[in-house]
């Protein structure tokens, strides 16, 4: 068995992180981190809830050290962390903020940490579980799926290759997403741990704030976001911060807004496509067209039973939910989730085609499709919600009509202040049949 080292950083007076303006140095890190390990519970599974994305890491790298799995579930309900103490017994809590949870033991993060660092950097067994990240649960208990150490290397080091990060560069990494969201966990932190690169401690979400903490970091630098955080981005910020790439994920971005993030930002845009049981395994340039590149190491088959990704860091060979089609040349395209077909009077398309269109209108800011499940015999037509102030109905239904078929309009289509996207701009179908159910009752 191999080890690999928690972080690749050569300098100790490097930079590891930047905090509240403030570097942090690499043998802060190893400290940090050798100092809490020392303290933490003697428990297999630690709930990390640290909303600093450097408290974060430290607790993850912290873990590890002690043999401990990191949960990563998708949500932290009274119901669902219910469920997750039920199964996982020895299971506690790591936080930065005051946090109340039935039945777990909750440490607080120290406020402050003294001493010198080890003068070696720790390493893991690359077999070791590292976490386990969880599906939604909607329909049962909530799927868990076990990441090991050499995986999430393998898939940091691999992302940086597709990007051209340059090792040991110091780049920093902000992150709009939560590190405890698998795209976060590989793309704002282990990125940045396994490159020698520079992770950025907050998580900004309003794009003033995002603005300034971009400008407030050198360069090189770069921005870990989403579909949603960068539409809103562009829309209110007048001026834009250049950066050395972007990289977008959790759904699929326009190419129109790919390109005027790419003018706006001076610089590329990238996506990543991946889902919970395999992580990321592929990505794409968006404005240098719609064919996915699977990352180095990674292998596709599809055969009638499906298409499934195994290699380089996916150690598991996992089955994707997406309708795939290949090209010659090894790269792909996606056209949308196998559970997302819609087929009425014989014609078909998929929700994420139809998002795409709605979102294409000039003046919709966020907009989404919903397929219900009504089953009273009669035909089921999609409906969609949408947020657009100074449009009206009609002349986004005009607009749908010149790009999809007639049988595909939403009906009804609902306008509301804003989506209930959660922390990575994501959509559950629970949160759309509730927001259906208030709006039917206006």
């Amino acid at each position: 068995m191999a080890a690999i080292p928690i972080i690749r950083h050569n300098d100790p007076a490097g930079v590891f992180a930047w905090r509240a303006g403030q570097p942090v140095t690499v043998a802060d890190f190893l400290r940090d981190v050798a100092q809490l390990s020392a303290s933490l519970p003697a428990k297999r599974h630690i709930l990390n809830l640290c909303t600093d994305r450097y408290r974060f890491a430290v607790g993850f790298a912290a873990a590890l050290l002690r043999g401990q799995t990191s949960l990563l579930p998708p949500n932290y309900t009274a119901d669902f962390v219910a469920r997750l103490t039920q199964r996982y017994p020895d299971l506690y809590c790591l936080t930065d903020s005051a946090t109340e949870l039935r039945d777990i033991e909750v440490v607080a993060f120290p406020a402050s940490f003294a001493g010198v660092a080890p003068k070696l950097v720790p390493q893991v067994e690359e077999t070791q579980s590292a976490a386990l990240v969880f599906t939604s649960g909607s329909t049962g208990d909530p799927v868990a799926h076990a990441k090991s150490w050499g995986s999430l290397c393998r898939g940091a080091v691999a992302e940086a290759q597709r990007l051209g990060i340059v090792q040991d560069s110091g780049m920093a990494v902000l992150g709009t997403v939560p590190a405890q969201h698998m795209y976060g966990l590989e793309s704002s932190m282990l990125l940045a741990m396994q490159n020698g690169l520079a992770l950025v401690a907050e998580r900004p979400f309003y794009p003033a704030d995002i603005c300034a903490r971009l400008q407030s970091l050198p360069r090189p630098r770069c921005l870990i976001t989403t579909p949603v955080h960068l539409r809103t981005l562009l829309a209110e910020a007048k001026e834009i911060p250049s950066v050395d790439f972007v990289l977008c994920a959790t759904a699929l971005l326009a190419p129109q807004l790919a390109a005027e993030s790419e003018v706006r930002f001076g610089a590329p845009l990238y996506e990543i496509y991946g889902c919970t049981e395999a992580g990321m395994v592929a990505s794409r340039r968006t404005t240098a067209g719609a064919a996915w590149q699977l990352l180095p190491g990674v292998e596709m088959q599809q055969d009638d039973q499906g298409v499934r990704v195994r290699g380089g860091h996916v150690e598991i060979e996992s089955t994707l939910s997406d309708v795939i089609e290949r090209n010659a040349d090894g790269t792909f395209l996606l056209h949308g989730r196998t559970a997302d077909l819609v087929n009425i009077a014989g014609k078909r398309t998929s929700l994420a085609s139809l998002n795409h269109h709605l979102n294409s209108i000039p003046g919709v800011q966020d907009g989404v499709f919903l397929m219900p499940d009504d089953g009273d015999g009669a035909v089921t037509r999609p409906l969609a919600f949408v947020v657009a102030p100074g449009l009206n109905p009609q002349r986004i239904l005009d607009a749908l009509r010149n790009s999809v078929d007639a049988v595909f309009l939403p009906r009804p289509l609902y306008f509301v202040e804003a989506l209930p996207r959660n922390t990575t701009g994501k959509l559950t179908r629970e949160s759309l049949l509730r927001l259906r159910e208030q709006q039917a009752k206006r």
